[in-house]
């Protein structure tokens, strides 16, 4: 039994183009973390989706029961893949995520998925805390523009400066052609 899982992270219809939160390059990495979940199933990884909901309908994007809450086609579970939904930054907190990987002895985690600086970061390092080997698939992960103190911070910087933080202690940051070069 393998002792990797894949843990996709709100790859959800809300963050592409017609959905109410579109990320900058949410298609391309959507595609690579397509690529990547099918090498996992090829593999015998556990496959485990996360879908984050807001508690409240007031919310900007994923609000609750929404088709813009649903996982997006592109990446769609198959019978037997856990789902786990999450309503926090952080898919460890407050679901049932660490039990599931627990329960299968797993050792290695790769993450893809959204937004890269916010749940990302947040598994990532989290995982990493839990003593897990964690990579990130750096080109199947995605977020969009940040505002601080008055100044626009396009999403390539954004990505970059949080991929950078995550290489320099948390995990393996590597491109999805690397990551399947490796496991061939």
């Amino acid at each position: 039994m393998s002792k990797r899982a894949l843990i996709l992270i709100d790859i959800q219809n809300d963050y592409f183009g017609t959905g109410k939160w579109p990320l900058h390059g949410m298609d391309a990495a959507a595609a690579n973390a397509a690529k990547i979940l099918a090498a996992a199933r090829a593999a015998g990884d556990k496959v485990i989706h996360v879908r984050h909901e807001f508690e409240s309908a007031e919310a900007p994007f994923f609000t609750p029961n929404s088709a813009g809450a649903q996982i997006h086609p592109s990446v769609q579970p198959q019978a037997g893949e856990a789902v786990v939904l999450k309503h926090r930054v952080n898919a460890f907190r407050d679901t049932e995520l660490k039990a599931l990987l627990e329960a299968e002895g797993i050792e290695q985690i790769t993450l893809v998925g959204a937004m890269s600086h916010m749940c990302i970061d947040a598994a990532a390092r989290a995982s990493a805390d839990f003593g897990y080997a964690t990579t990130v698939i750096h080109d199947a992960c995605a977020t969009r523009d940040q505002e601080f103190l008055g100044r626009r911070i396009p999403a390539e910087q954004v990505h970059a400066a949080y991929m950078a933080a995550l290489a320099f202690a948390y995990a393996q940051v590597v491109s999805t052609e690397e990551y399947l070069a490796a496991q061939a």
